[in-house]
């Protein structure tokens, strides 16, 4: 099955039970640890690849100075 009909399928019902299992499973209070968790984890990796693309950028201008 294609992935889109999968997405297409969740409906109300069913994330109401994704939450409740994610709820019983972490409890309350670690759920708020966990996303904490993960947003920093976004706002790294963005970080790096942002740093990544600058260092490219410094590098192409610096070989372009070089050159006569």
């Amino acid at each position: 099955m294609n992935l889109s009909v999968l997405l297409g399928m969740i409906g109300p019902n069913q994330i109401i039970i994704i939450l409740v299992i994610v709820v019983l499973l972490f409890g309350a209070k670690k759920i708020p640890e966990l996303m904490k968790g993960v947003g920093k984890g976004i706002k790294d990796f963005k970080d790096a690849t942002k740093g990544n693309d600058e260092e490219s950028r410094n590098e192409n201008n610096h070989d372009r100075k070089e050159l006569p």
